[in-house]
């Protein structure tokens, strides 16, 4: 069985010139990162250059896996006894932010209100602005 002439031993392809130069000198550039910061690790050091080459961060994802307010809620600070005396009428306090959302023709509408220790939260059919 004949080998293919780009290919050598291990079925790795041959590279080119180019190819080989660019590596050296990213090699290189990593060395000299690592002769100047020996005390970093491998993933600072790639950090260190991909700020030096310019190459933009990965971007990044947010998980929606954590606890804590959702888009749809609003937080309002109130101290326990405010949230007491709010909680007691949460149903006409619904219906009046409500008939003033529709009156400012908003497409976002209270749902319902819970008590929280640092207030109360509001949550919403959308998100808010």
């Amino acid at each position: 069985m004949a080998k293919n002439k780009n290919q050598v031993g291990n079925n790795n392809p041959v590279r080119s010139y180019a190819q080989a130069t660019k590596m050296s000198a990213n090699t290189s550039d990593v060395l000299k990162i690592k002769e100047a910061f020996p005390a970093l690790n491998a993933n600072k050091i790639d950090q260190v250059n991909n700020i030096v080459k310019g190459n933009p961060k990965p971007k990044l994802r947010i998980q929606m896996m954590t606890k804590g307010p959702s888009r749809k809620q609003v937080i309002i600070p109130m101290s326990k006894e405010n949230n007491n005396v709010f909680m007691k009428n949460s149903l006409l306090h619904v219906a009046n932010i409500n008939r003033q959302l529709r009156n400012a023709k908003s497409e976002v509408l209270v749902n319902y209100i819970r008590s929280n220790p640092l207030g109360i939260t509001i949550i919403t059919n959308k998100v808010s602005q």
